[in-house]
């Protein structure tokens, strides 16, 4: 057999070969085209890329490492090694392009063993990295590892990728499941408080709720008791969210039963520590300005449970109502409950609120504080309720200005005719 015939059978060869090979890698990428597009599960996606490199390619060593919520050997093929001296942050994240391992300094034994780096970036955040290399260090032609490494770059490229927005999508759904249980918390909660307060020739009441999330742990209540009384309150759950909006749910369902059951405002806060003990275990508690109001008296009981004092204003002259005990729910038991009395002259006013309203801060860090807040009730006596709210708020506005609100807020405005 002459030279140019053996040189036209190895090339036959090679040409046969590079076709085989073409066929294997384009049936490759349709197969893991049409197992993303069917929503595989990852593991079998890593499965069928496992086996393209392996006994398509040929690959003899590989190591993928990937970021969910850390990072991860997701894929380890012909090397006995845990990684445990690869810190990936520091031993990977400075690989931003393919990158040949025995051009770089590596204080990590295992990358050593490997011939090339694999980064997958999505615009400048590292999704994975895959680490190859070759069984046998004596290469006498071309290693599979250099020669396919283009197209080893695009099909981890595609499983990384689709991969990771099969982590986003599922992520997706999980905010938007969340966001639909925040909506209907919301408007639970928006169904505790009541639908119409009193607008007569006895009582202008107003209220404003504006919570920090969309649910939140501040509460106010009016209640009718008879032809002559009625109660109300202003409450604050300590924390914020759904764990805080569910307390006091269970909060407004227990006051409204003990009312119906029991006058005497001592014994309801009694009732109530109890009740809140319990349910949260000491680990919350509850801030409380709880009042009832004889119309034909004119007197108002109240108890104040470690709550911000409503400040009371009539001719000029302001009252904090400060008398009471500690907060629901931080003892077994509370220890001393006292009652406040007040004789309520016509034209009183009364403003309750929680703590989101004078502890926000402006972007200095001032806070609003209840000079302000008194200062407003002086500046717009005589308007009705609805509008003092929204003049306080105003002016929490023009105070905070650009910064965020710090936490939910709660307003009772009652003036008494």
């Amino acid at each position: 057999m002459g030279r140019s015939q053996l040189i036209a059978e190895k090339k036959a060869e090679n040409e046969s070969y590079r076709k085989r090979i073409a066929n294997i890698k384009l049936n490759s990428l349709l197969e893991i085209t049409k197992a993303i597009n069917s929503n595989l599960p990852t593991d079998q996606l890593f499965k069928l890329y496992e086996n393209v490199l392996i006994e398509a390619l040929n690959i003899g060593k590989i190591a993928l490492f990937t970021y969910n919520n850390n990072w991860n050997c997701v894929l380890k093929h012909g090397i006995d090694t845990d990684f445990k001296d690869i810190k990936i942050e520091i031993d990977l994240f400075k690989f931003k392009e393919i990158t040949e391992v025995n051009l770089v300094a590596s204080d990590s034994s295992s990358i050593e063993t490997f011939d090339i780096i694999i980064p997958v970036y999505h615009k400048s955040q590292p999704l994975a990295y895959l680490l190859i290399g070759d069984l046998d260090e004596h290469k006498i032609e071309i290693s599979p590892t250099i020669k396919h490494l283009p197209f080893v770059q695009t099909l981890t490229n595609i499983i990384i990728v689709a991969i990771e927005n099969k982590r986003l999508a599922r992520e997706n759904l999980i905010q938007v499941a969340s966001r639909k249980e925040l909506e209907l918390a919301s408007e639970m909660q928006a169904m505790l408080f009541p639908d119409k307060l009193p607008d007569d020739d006895k009582l202008n009441i107003h209220a404003y709720y504006q919570p920090h999330h969309q649910v939140g742990g501040d509460y106010y209540d009016f209640i009718k008791l008879n032809e002559n009384e009625v109660a109300f309150c202003v409450a604050d759950v300590s924390g914020k969210g759904v764990s805080a909006a569910l307390l006091m749910a269970n909060f407004q369902a227990n006051l409204r039963a003990l009312f119906k059951h029991n006058s005497s405002l001592t014994e309801i806060v009694h009732d109530l520590n109890t009740l809140v003990f319990d349910n949260a275990k000491g680990e919350k508690f509850i801030t409380i300005f709880l009042a009832k109001y004889n119309i034909l008296t004119r007197m108002l009981t109240y108890i104040n449970a470690g709550h911000n004092p409503p400040i009371m204003l009539c001719d000029n002259t302001m009252l904090q109502l400060t008398t009471g005990s500690i907060g629901v729910g931080m003892l077994p038991e509370i220890p001393r409950v006292r009652e406040g009395v007040v004789h309520v002259s016509s034209g009183t006013v009364l403003v309750c609120y929680t703590d989101g309203l004078v502890e926000q801060n402006n972007e200095v860090g001032d806070d609003f504080g209840v000079e302000k807040l008194k200062e407003v009730m002086l500046k717009k006596q005589g308007v009705e309720m609805k509008k003092l709210n929204t003049n306080i708020i105003l002016a929490l506005d023009k105070f905070k200005q650009d910064v965020s609100y710090d936490d939910d807020i709660a307003l009772f405005s009652c003036k008494f005719l």
